[in-house]
């Protein structure tokens, strides 16, 4: 399983219109939105889980579309680099 990043979101998505907009590349495994706290609003990325081949289909054919009025990133997640550890 893949997960991508989709950042660019407008403020009033929800986890069902993101759900709804990958599904048509195959089966969506998870979505995580992040919500602000104090206003319920999306803050404007999400990661999506999917199999391999779905996910490329869906980076390949969404990364740069207008959604909502506004111009999706999609991107492979990548692992953050340099981040916990003790000294």
């Amino acid at each position: 399983m893949k997960t991508m990043f989709v950042g660019n979101l407008a403020p009033e998505t929800r986890e069902d219109d993101v759900r709804e907009l990958f599904a048509q590349f195959g089966t969506v495994r998870g979505v995580k939105i992040a919500m602000d706290v104090f206003s319920g609003n999306c803050r404007g990325h999400a990661l999506v889980d999917m199999e391999g081949h779905e996910t490329r289909a869906a980076i390949a054919a969404l990364n740069g579309t207008q959604y909502k009025g506004k111009a999706l990133k999609v991107v492979e997640e990548q692992p953050r680099k340099g981040r916990g550890g003790r000294r």
